[in-house]
């Protein structure tokens, strides 16, 4: 585990000063906005994983980019039309879901960030952002990027150690893999053996922590390019 305590690295838990401090000294480089989604994970995990994940490897991420790195709080109501059959789910519609994207970048921005990252935790999320993404770069003018945390991780790393084969699924072996690792209290072990799909029963602990430690050193690296310019979002150009 990091030295580096989640209250460094987590936005809401700065005061007023402390953060503004950190910004005028040019200490802090980097932002991070983790999206994501309440909704249904079949009958065994708890209806935040999707929040809970993204806020995971982004904390611990930015701790290994400290000082440089800061985590907003978690949009943590996605995209979930499509699991609205299923009581609880939270959802919003993307228009709606989008323009508080677009206001949390544009807070981000205001405060002095140039190096943005909106790092997803749900697949609903994924084409309306790629949707309006060059929309959202244009405006800001700066380097603004999107990626969902599981695209970080290699196949080599999944096709070894996921029995399955697949990821990342919806609450089967790779999210319940994770949940196992890192918040076992969200796992109904009895709920798992009795649902129709079995896929989560193939999932263990130890291949938890081996996903997310990969995915959180590949999304610290991603960060880092970020702050030093190698990894640059490529702004669509204006109409002439």
């Amino acid at each position: 585990m990091s030295a580096v305590r989640d209250d460094q690295v987590l936005l809401h838990k700065h005061t007023r000063r402390e953060f503004r401090e950190r910004m005028q000294s040019g200490e802090l480089k980097a932002c991070i906005i983790p999206v994501a989604a309440t909704e249904q994970h079949l009958e065994h995990l708890a209806m935040e994983h999707d929040y809970r994940s993204a806020m995971l490897v982004t904390t611990e991420a930015a701790k290994r980019v400290h000082p440089h790195c800061i985590v907003a709080p978690s949009m943590n109501i996605g995209i979930s039309e499509h699991h609205m059959s299923h009581i609880g789910t939270l959802t919003a519609m993307p228009g709606s879901f989008l323009a508080v994207l677009h206001d949390t970048i544009r807070s981000m921005h205001h405060a002095g960030f140039r190096n943005i990252l909106v790092v997803n935790g749900h697949g609903g999320n994924i084409a309306p952002c790629e949707g309006m993404w060059g929309q959202f770069q244009l405006r800001f003018q700066c380097n603004l990027q999107f990626l969902s945390y599981w695209s970080l991780l290699s196949k080599e790393t999944a096709e070894k150690h996921l029995t399955t084969k697949r990821w990342p699924g919806h609450a089967q072996e790779f999210e319940t893999a994770m949940a196992l690792a890192a918040f076992p209290e969200n796992v109904r072990h009895d709920a798992m053996k009795d649902q129709v799909d079995k896929e989560p029963l193939a999932a263990t602990a130890e291949t938890g922590k081996i996903v997310i430690e990969e995915i959180v050193d590949e999304l610290a690296k991603y960060v880092k390019a970020m702050i030093d310019g190698t990894n640059m979002a490529k702004i669509p150009p204006f109409f002439v």
